[in-house]
């Protein structure tokens, strides 16, 4: 009974197997078979079951396709790299274009802005220098001037358009020679002063940023009529000398105005508030902080509310540009020609 079992057992295992992978039917056999009843079991196997066949033929089919595959994945990698270089290659719109030169454009400007200055002296000497200034500022403008030429018999009110453009100009020159006695006396002891400070040089990359900045002028004076519109208009009671001096035409009165406002007060103005107060400031202050409070200082001391707005973003385009070059010139040139694109204005 045990040796019939066993081979009714053998017998029929075999009709088992199709379900399963010829893999693991040979591992099997070979584990739980003898030897001599291998060629038995896989003879009736491929009697009974001639789907085998078709599993070696497929499998022999699929071992000599692979190289097929493998270049058909291959091309297909091709194909793939070819899109990804494709979609790289694809231009970008010029919207995208613009906002890439912008980002660039800013992170340049960070980049150079980012680098303060070595301040050698405290608030205490930033305080005495901008307190000294203005009071020598409001003293000759209002008292040492007008009261000198009082005493050599010039009274303002019955001067000539020549004789006040004359006496503004003297104004100017001597306000500016004031407030760079102060910067030398105050500053004397902290001598000499690092390399980066009050510099004036032509070296430098700095004519594009005055290009930039000039381009900035149509919307310094769109800014003006905003500040108008925002204020109400008090009736005015007099009429600037300068402008008197444009009615009436005087070439002489209209030179030494040009010369007052394109060379004199951007030279002090400048020395000042750029080459002073900004760079003082960074010790405190971050740069941006630093120039933001040096435009709204440099706006009050015009003593104009019409002219706060334009002012400030004025003084912001000076104090981008000063930082960038730690250099005077360019900002004193920039001021320059914003007090010209006034003055020709004033003109037409």
């Amino acid at each position: 009974m045990l040796k019939f079992n066993c081979s009714c057992s053998l017998s029929r295992r075999p009709l088992v197997l199709p379900s399963l992978s010829p893999i693991r039917a040979s591992q099997h056999s070979q584990a739980h078979f003898p030897l001599t009843h291998i060629s038995q079991v896989t003879e009736s196997y491929h009697c009974r079951c001639p789907s085998i066949k078709r599993w070696k033929i497929l499998c022999f089919r699929h071992e000599k396709s692979s190289s097929d595959t493998s270049n058909h994945e291959s091309i297909d990698d091709n194909l793939h790299e070819d899109l990804r270089e494709s979609d790289f290659a694809k231009p970008s719109s010029p919207k995208e274009d613009s906002v890439l030169i912008l980002r660039e454009a800013a992170a340049a400007v960070r980049g150079s802005i980012d680098k303060p200055w070595d301040v050698p002296w405290t608030l205490e000497t930033i305080l005495q220098v901008s307190l000294l200034w203005m009071t020598a500022f409001w003293f000759v403008g209002s008292w040492l001037v007008p009261c000198g030429a009082d005493m050599m018999g010039y009274n303002k009110a019955t001067l000539t358009y020549r004789g006040q453009a004359f006496l503004s100009l003297l104004t100017d020159v001597m306000e500016g020679l004031a407030g760079g006695a102060i910067l030398y006396h105050c500053l004397s002891k902290f001598h000499p002063l690092p390399s980066d400070w009050f510099t004036f040089s032509l070296k430098g990359n700095w004519l594009f940023d005055v290009v930039v900045g000039c381009l900035m002028f149509p919307l310094v004076n769109r800014l003006s009529q905003f500040n108008l519109d925002l204020l109400p208009i008090l009736p005015s009671t007099s009429v600037s000398s300068i402008e008197q001096s444009i009615i009436a035409k005087d070439p002489v009165a209209m030179a030494v105005y040009a010369v007052l406002l394109m060379v004199c007060s951007p030279v002090w103005e400048e020395l000042v508030f750029r080459g002073f107060l900004l760079p003082s400031l960074t010790r405190y202050l971050p740069i941006w902080g630093s120039i933001l409070v040096s435009s709204v200082a440099f706006a009050l001391v015009h003593r104009n509310i019409y002219r706060m707005l334009p002012l400030i973003f004025l003084g912001l385009l000076m104090g981008v540009i000063y930082t960038r070059s730690k250099n005077l010139l360019p900002s004193i040139l920039l001021h320059s020609l914003w007090n010209c694109f006034v003055f020709i204005a004033l003109m037409k």
